[in-house]
Formats: C-alpha cells, sequence, structure tokens
C-alpha cells in the first residue's frame, strides 16, 4: 500500500489500482473509490492547482478525444454527457460533487498521483471530493473540481483505516528541486529503488513541506528507520 509521498513507476501505479490506467479521471475504479491523475510541470495540459498551503487540489476537468481532422480540444467545451447519453468522467465527478453538497451524502474518495518526470510518480494521497463548478476560459468551459486532503490512510483492498500521515502535498516544484538535487536517489545509501519524499523536521513538529531544504530523498528502509526523529 502506498504512502503520500512514495516515489513510484508506471506500472507500479497500475498494479496497485489493479487497472491500466489510460485516462486521468478514473471513477469508482476499486468499489467506491476513484483515482484521478494530475501534472504541474511546466506544459502539463490542464490547470490544475494547490491552494491553502498544499491542503486543496483544483483539478482541471478533461478536453474531448482528439481526432483526425477534428477540432482542437481546448476551443470546445470539456463535456457533461457522451454522445450516447451516459455521464463522462467530468459528469460522473461533476454529479458526485453536487450530490455530496445537495444530499449531505459522503463524499466521493479519490486517490491521487502526480506526475512529476517521464516515468516517475508520486502518490499524493487520499483526498474527498468536495466541490465542483464550470469555469470559462479563453475559449470554452471547463470543469474544475475541488478536492481537499484527508489525514486518513486507508488500505482499500481491506477497506480500512490504517492510522494518520501528513496533511500537506509537497509542491510540485520542490519534489523537481528534491528529486534534481538528490538525484534520485536515497541520501543515506545511494538507492533508486522504494524512495518517499520525507520531511528532514518533521511535519508534525512543525517542519514545513512548502520549502526544499526541508525535504529529502529516502528509500524504504531509511524512511522507516527515521520515522518521526529529528536529525
Amino acid at each position: 500500500m502506498f504512502k503520500p509521498g512514495d516515489v513510484i513507476s508506471y506500472l507500479q501505479m497500475c498494479q496497485e489500482e489493479d487497472v491500466n490506467l489510460q485516462r486521468g479521471m478514473n471513477f469508482h475504479l476499486q468499489g467506491n473509490i476513484s483515482v484521478i491523475l494530475m501534472s504541474l510541470r511546466a506544459g502539463a495540459p490542464y490547470a490544475d492547482k494547490i491552494e491553502d498551503d498544499g491542503k486543496v487540489l483544483i483539478y482541471e476537468g478533461h478536453d474531448i478525444p482528439k481526432k483526425l481532422n477534428g477540432p482542437n480540444p481546448k476551443t470546445v467545451d470539456q463535456p457533461f454527457q457522451n454522445p450516447s447519453g451516459s455521464l463522462t468522467q467530468n459528469g460522473l465527478f461533476f454529479k458526485s460533487a453536487i450530490d455530496y453538497k445537495k444530499n449531505n451524502i459522503s463524499p466521493e474518495l479519490v486517490r491521487v498521483y502526480e506526475k512529476i518526470r517521464s516515468g516517475i510518480w508520486v502518490y499524493n494521497g487520499l483526498f474527498i471530493l468536495v466541490d465542483a463548478w464550470h469555469e470559462r476560459d479563453e475559449f470554452r468551459e471547463v470543469f474544475k473540481f475541488k478536492l481537499e486532503l484527508t489525514d486518513e490512510v486507508w488500505d482499500f483492498k481491506r477497506q480500512g483505516k490504517m492510522g494518520l500521515d501528513h496533511n500537506r502535498l509537497i509542491p510540485s516544484q520542490v519534489k523537481l528541486e528534491v528529486w534534481k538535487r538528490d538525484h534520485g536517489k536515497c541520501v543515506k545509501c545511494g538507492s533508486t529503488n522504494n524512495l518517499h519524499y520525507d520531511h528532514i523536521l518533521p511535519f508534525s513538529k512543525g517542519g514545513s513541506s512548502l520549502v526544499s531544504k526541508n525535504i529529502q530523498i529516502l528509500c524504504a528502509r531509511h524512511n522507516l528507520e527515521k520515522k518521526d526523529r529529528i536529525e
């Protein structure tokens, strides 16, 4: 089971979710659990952003598929329904968010993965979907989804809570800076396997997620050995 900050490959991500992830929005993959893939890198196709000191993700809906001789998807309103009348992924997530707001039902649980560079992903944690709306950009209407990061760590395959973890996202620019600085290796042993973004001064003791000097890369063994110790 991944924990927030774990560095993984695309294959590992697909194995964890038991599906070949081909799209960014995936409603109800494991029972009632949804999955979204995001990117805040330069040139990313959608305008995702992090707010409220890393506790909130504003996720942009997805475009119509690109087709030969078809319109530029960036000039077409993001679809709520498919031509058949069924809901698109935008529609499914939107309906779930509105049902939560209007009917006071349990919010959608969403696992979020972030691509930080080719072949390298980070598990950002478990979120709840709390709001959705339409917004107009320069050319068309797009969907926006508000997700809040939870403190809970779930084992979805066993359907149970596993404990608490940090409740702030490490910004993408910090992840990229640390990855470059630490050469994509554990700073203790040089391992390139089972890596994790670690707070040098633990978040529980006031350490920041927002500055690279407080973040390092550790392998699973050294991360487990460190736990919440201040070095």
